[in-house]
């Protein structure tokens, strides 16, 4: 996919206007010589290379762009390169043989063989010469480097100096006395080219010729309407009959249908061209015209059908975007006109280059593609801004649309709800800059810098097509590893039902294989958004700004490109942390059997790690290296020390619980006198849960330095224990039964263990009867007890007994009275408290 992709994109960046040049730069570099072949590749000469590299100039030409004498000099610096990993490798058979013949004799000691001597001088003698080769085969090499680098920075100069030009403004009074001064001059250019056009095609009707000719035109026409027609209709036959339900449908249909309508438009406009040409022989001018124009045709037709599979007017149920029918129906007239309109700009800049047009009818036409571009998009955009309401509406309209749709495309799109989905961030970011282009487009205009205008707009519908590319890329990329890979496609689901794989698994693998896909699409995208401005995207960094002055305050020197370049990786770098962190959280982690508190954990360190190297490499885009701040590390590590202990304690504390995981999310904990759930477990502090939803922050150095008991962490079964004293007199048995049969009859009561009623002890004339019972869930034993005691109280009073109530102390109060004439004297009477006896018992788990 990510080939296919790069393939697209180069098309289209040949057939976009000033993209013709560098794609054909790229075609005139050889290709690389293979890496092995059964016959060597014979390489080029030293002396060629150098001469080849002399006789590139100096200096770029004001009217070239240098990309043609930078192949150039890449090509040769390539081929340095083979020579002289060639001659390193010759050197070292060379050394090789020397070293089998022995180290040469020293002075005084006998000389060695004829042939030996005359072999080990021959060798010597290629030796030399190899390294001689090898020594400026190298220096070609670096040369070349160099070289390149200077025509690199000539090219950035140039740039800069054609995008800061300025000329008269289209709102003064001299730019409309230029334009007709040159109108003579450039109407006669154009109709010489006219009158070549007009010479081919009578030529190509002469009556030898005329059939060939119109056939061929019918037939482009036919295939450029009828095809596209035909093709359209046999790709919604195919699609839905070839390919199982789901998703991959939509996107795969969307990705054949622009592949199809820019092939078709592309071979029907050659093949009037080649109608024209097989009646005529078409000079130099008119041949560059055929190939300019099949070009924007192709582009404009790309753009058309991205728009037309993108928003599916008339097949709401097949739509990728989440939009609804009413901004579809809004948005729909756009592709076309932005495709006509761009295809037209670049086609007459062509026209412009090849007869040779003023510097007037130059700038005109970048004044009227500028804003018939601006003004394009700034209509577009006012639909995106529709109030909420509206959206409500079209989204509830939508709804109903797609509520009847056809079965096929139902069955296509299951999860169309017809609703608008809500905004994204980055789609809210891409509406703010496109709005601030085309404003700033306008204003370029009016006030005379008419390149940079020309240049962004033509870089807003670029990067416009780029991105609406890379979307469809991303669900087709989605759709196809949730069909291939997912348990709930046809090929995992046969995997996880035949090689009894598990579902888990596959969903993980096809959301990793969906997200490392994505990140090649990403960098892909990045490429081309760059590829118009140059050769890479370290060009277009150096574009970025001319500023060569610095400030230097001892050692450490401050460019303005270092401070702007710290500040972009910062900023991408976050970015970037936040981007992974939500994929983790949200696609990633939830196909996996991680808990909760291992996600969130997982997070939290991907986010410390991310952002430390983030700052490092920041710090090393400024010049400040870690070895330059290591002092200041050794100085604080004592405040550190005692300042951060705590910090740090608990810190290492958590990652103790992560590694060892005593603790986790959902658990039930007793620590001291907190008890509750364990709702989230981070790196410093775990939350804790307590019965009236108040939430405790526990620092993670407790769960390691003090004793926690944790009721969950083997999974063993809750216990409800009730103590029920009863009267001394009373039928035991009977007694039993009924408390047995409640803790059977209640559904909360686990069969195993079985429940258990036991006579726990007599004392003072009361029974005690202990009965156990198991719940599945320690937190269901306080709801478990309670109706345990409403039913046992039930059935006790049902069946005449009855429980003891608890005894009471009481002292009788000192009574004096008369003694006996012959008794004893009387004692205070203290009654003997009875032992209080509860009723119920705590339910404790374990």
């Amino acid at each position: 996919m990510g080939a296919s992709l790069a393939a697209l994109l180069a098309c289209l960046l040949a057939a976009w206007p000033g993209g013709a040049a560098h794609a054909q730069s790229r075609q005139a570099s050889p290709p690389a010589a293979p890496a092995s072949s059964p016959a060597e590749p014979q390489l080029p000469s030293i002396d060629l290379l150098r001469k080849q590299l002399d006789a590139i100039p100096q200096k770029l030409p004001e009217d070239d762009d240098g990309r043609k004498l930078l192949a150039e000099v890449n090509t040769i610096g390539t081929a340095a390169e083979q020579v002289a990993n060639r001659r390193t490798e010759e050197l070292a058979d060379i050394d090789s043989r020397l070293a089998g013949l022995g180290p040469a004799p020293e002075k005084g000691a006998p000389a060695d063989a004829p042939d030996v001597a005359e072999q080990r001088a021959s060798l010597s003698r290629q030796r030399s010469a190899v390294d001689s080769d090898l020594k400026l085969a190298r220096l070609i090499t670096v040369d070349a480097q160099q070289r390149g680098t200077d025509l690199i920075r000539q090219r950035r100069e140039q740039f800069q100096a054609a995008l800061t030009t300025r000329v008269d403004s289209p709102l003064g009074r001299a730019y409309w006395r230029n334009l007709r001064a040159a109108w003579p001059g450039d109407t006669a250019r154009l109709a010489s080219l006219a009158d070549e056009l007009r010479a081919a095609v009578r030529t190509a009707l002469q009556s030898d010729r005329r059939s060939a000719f119109l056939g061929g035109l019918v037939g482009a026409l036919l295939l450029a309407i009828a095809g596209t027609w035909i093709a359209e209709r046999v790709l919604l036959r195919l699609v839905p009959a070839r390919l199982p339900g789901g998703r991959l449908r939509r996107s795969l249909l969307a990705a054949a249908s622009v592949v199809v309508h820019a092939l078709l438009i592309g071979l029907a406009a050659q093949w009037a061209w080649s109608a024209l040409d097989a009646g005529a022989d078409l000079g130099d001018r008119l041949q560059e015209l055929a190939r300019s124009s099949v070009q924007m045709a192709t582009f404009a037709a790309v753009v058309i059908a991205l728009g037309h599979a993108l928003l599916s007017r008339k097949r709401s149920s097949w739509r990728l975007t989440g939009i609804s029918d009413t901004l579809a129906t809004q948005l729909s007239p756009y592709p076309w006109f932005i495709g006509i309109v761009a295809a037209t700009s670049g086609l007459v800049t062509q026209v412009n280059s090849i007869v040779g047009a003023s510097l007037t009818a130059e700038v005109t036409v970048h004044v009227v593609s500028a804003l018939l571009v601006s003004a394009l998009v700034a209509m577009a955009l006012r639909h995106l801004r529709a109030p909420s309401a509206a959206r409500h509406a079209a989204a509830q309209a939508h709804a109903g649309d797609a509520a009847g749709a056809p079965a096929a495309d139902a069955a296509a799109a299951p999860d169309a709800t017809g609703a608008a989905a809500p905004r994204s961030p980055w789609v809210g970011l891409l509406v703010a800059c496109a709005t601030l282009a085309t404003v700033v487009t306008a204003i370029l205009v009016a006030i005379g810098f008419v390149a940079l205008a020309g240049t962004l707009a033509r870089q807003m519908v670029w990067t416009g097509v780029v991105f609406a590319v890379t979307y469809l890329a991303f669900q087709v990329v989605d759709d196809a590893c949730e069909a291939l890979l997912s348990s709930r496609g046809g090929f995992g689901g046969r995997l996880h039902k035949v090689m009894g794989m598990d579902a888990r698994l596959l969903d993980q693998a096809a959301v990793l294989a969906s997200g490392v896909l994505r990140v090649a699409l990403f960098f892909y995208m990045l490429i081309a958004l760059m590829a118009p401005f140059g050769t890479g995207p370290d060009e277009v960094f150096r574009r970025g700004t001319n500023a060569d002055h610095s400030l230097k305050v001892g050692e450490f020197t401050m460019a303005p490109q270092a401070l702007l370049t710290a500040l972009a990786v910062v900023v991408a770098g976050f970015v970037m942390i936040r981007i992974v962190k939500r994929w983790l959280s949200d696609s990633y982690f939830p196909s996996t059997s991680l808990e909760p508190g291992m996600r969130s954990s997982i997070t939290t360190l991907l986010g410390y790690v991310g952002g430390v190297i983030v700052v490092a490499v920041a710090l090393a885009g400024l010049g400040i290296s870690v070895e330059r701040i290591a002092w200041v590390a050794s100085a604080l590590s004592v405040g550190i020390g005692f300042g951060l202990q705590a910090i740090v304690q608990n810190f290492i504390s958590g990652l103790i619980l992560l590694a060892e995981r005593p603790v986790k999310v959902g658990d039930w904990v007793v620590l001291g006198t907190t008890e509750g759930d364990v709702r989230r477990v981070n790196v410093r502090a775990t939350e804790i849960q307590l019965g009236d939803r108040s939430t405790v922050i526990v620092p993670n150095s407790e769960f390691i330095t003090k004793t926690v008991r944790n009721m969950t962490l083997t999974g063993a079964p809750g216990r409800v224990l009730l103590r029920l004293p009863a009267p001394l007199d009373v039928d035991a048995k009977r007694m039993r039964e009924i408390i047995l049969a409640a803790l059977t009859a209640h559904e909360g009561i686990l069969e195993s263990p079985e429940p258990i009623v036991q006579l726990e002890d007599i004392v003072s004339g009361t029974l005690t009867f202990l009965a156990i019972g198991y719940v599945s869930n320690p937190r269901n034993a306080g709801g478990v007890k309670s109706d345990l005691l409403f039913s046992i109280l039930e059935s006790l009073r049902a069946a005449g007994l009855a429980l003891s109530p608890p005894a009471s102390t009481s002292v009788a109060p000192y009574a004096p009275a008369a003694p006996a004439p012959d008794a004893a004297p009387a004692l205070p009477t203290v009654a003997v408290p009875q032992p209080q006896a509860t009723v119920g018992g705590a339910a404790n788990a374990t």
